[in-house]
């Protein structure tokens, strides 16, 4: 086939949300790289009503799953889909997120922070908000431990603001407390702390809440701040672009889909906290989490605290059932983990920057800690 010079690609993607906005910066990445493309698009919301485009000439699509996405598919062209409303369109490539390690993510912040009672809220009619249920659920029960959804009665259509307010707030004061709960994305997070507002309930003391994509306006927007779980979104869209540009030129692809995975949480105020009572072990946290690119001594810990070594690890153990060298290691692998994610610095140089000796002892605690290599976990998490 004839090579196709700078192909013309619609992008129906919204820039309203923080989503829209990285699948987009990976997307033009790509086209810097490989293109240049030619665009169209316009800024907006998911339902944005589109001129008609049949005359442009357009080589493919990139689009998410709305209501008018049905007239766009007909122009056959290469289609790929982010999926939103429905769980996908047969036939066509599509983007999601994975909703397993989502899920996993969020119960694993909730239970190393000690929390007991959970709960889940998300959008019962959407798929991707009941996979990043069911992966939470599931997380937390092999935890020994139970988790709370809400499940409102009725269509959603129906309920009017005030009355899906009325409806979090019974829920969430029929939750024992302290409870960590995680929200479907960051828009169902902040409602959630606005509604604890209203009735009176203290984020993250009685209430401590999650959300996911990682919206930095959306988060700050919250009162307290929302945590959220960070997804690589920017990638999605490289991936994505790479996709159209070899279905452009009617390559023969296997796997048609995209997974969008999440590369850290981005702790706020709404989780800042440990549902422990001991405040010492709090504290003794803290000390860890805020000095984790450094090495740390348990010696070191026990002076923060003002505790001998003897009453902060037996202490450490009966509050959160590890040792204080456990904490050590997790928050130094996870400094670890997040730059592997959000840098392009090779083991050897993230070994340095964190004072480790060598690349073989990260490479042996990481494993351990995360269950991959750190190159295995870079090319699933990191940068493009």
């Amino acid at each position: 086939m004839e090579k196709i010079s700078k192909p013309k690609v619609i992008l129906l993607i919204e820039t309203s949300r923080a989503y829209g906005r990285a699948l987009l910066r990976g997307i033009t990445k790509y086209s810097r790289l490989h293109g240049p493309w030619v665009f169209y698009s316009e800024p907006g919301g998911l339902e944005k009503a589109m001129p008609h485009l049949e005359g442009w000439g357009a080589n493919g699509i990139i689009m998410r799953d709305s209501l008018k996405g049905e007239k766009v598919i007909k122009m056959r062209v290469p289609v790929i889909v982010t999926v939103h409303l429905k769980e996908q369109i047969s036939g066509f490539p599509f983007i999601d997120t994975d909703g397993v390690k989502i899920g996993e993510m969020a119960a694993e912040h909730f239970l190393d922070r000690g929390f007991r009672y959970l709960g889940f809220c998300g959008y019962n009619e959407l798929h991707w908000s009941r996979a990043r249920c069911q992966n939470f659920v599931s997380k937390i029960a092999e935890a020994g431990f139970d988790t709370n959804i809400y499940k409102p009665k009725g269509a959603k259509r129906r309920r009017s603001v005030e009355k899906e307010q009325l409806l979090m707030a019974e829920w969430l004061k029929s939750l024992p407390k302290p409870v960590g709960v995680m929200a479907a994305n960051d828009d169902r997070g902040r409602q959630l702390t606005e509604v604890c507002k209203i009735v009176g309930l203290r984020v993250p003391e009685e209430v401590a809440i999650i959300g996911v994509d990682n919206d930095d306006l959306v988060c700050e927007l919250s009162d307290p701040p929302l945590s959220s779980v960070a997804l690589n979104v920017e990638r999605g869209g490289y991936e994505a672009a790479e996709l159209l540009d070899r279905l452009m030129k009617d390559e023969k692809m296997r796997n048609q889909s995209i997974i969008i995975p999440p590369t850290h949480i981005e702790v706020r105020q709404s989780t800042d906290i440990l549902a422990i009572e001991d405040k010492d072990i709090i504290n003794a946290v803290r000390f860890i989490n805020e000095n984790a690119r450094h090495p740390i001594r348990v010696g070191e810990v026990a002076d923060a605290v003002a505790l001998s070594r003897r009453a902060l690890q037996q202490r450490f153990r009966k509050s959160l059932n590890r040792t204080v060298h456990d904490e050590i290691r997790r928050a130094r692998m996870k400094q670890v983990a997040r730059m592997l994610a959000e840098t392009n610095l090779s083991v050897s140089e993230i070994a340095f920057t964190l004072g480790y000796s060598g690349v073989e002892k990260i490479s042996r605690y990481f494993r351990r800690e995360m269950g991959m290599t750190p190159v295995a976990y870079r090319k699933y998490y990191g940068l493009k």
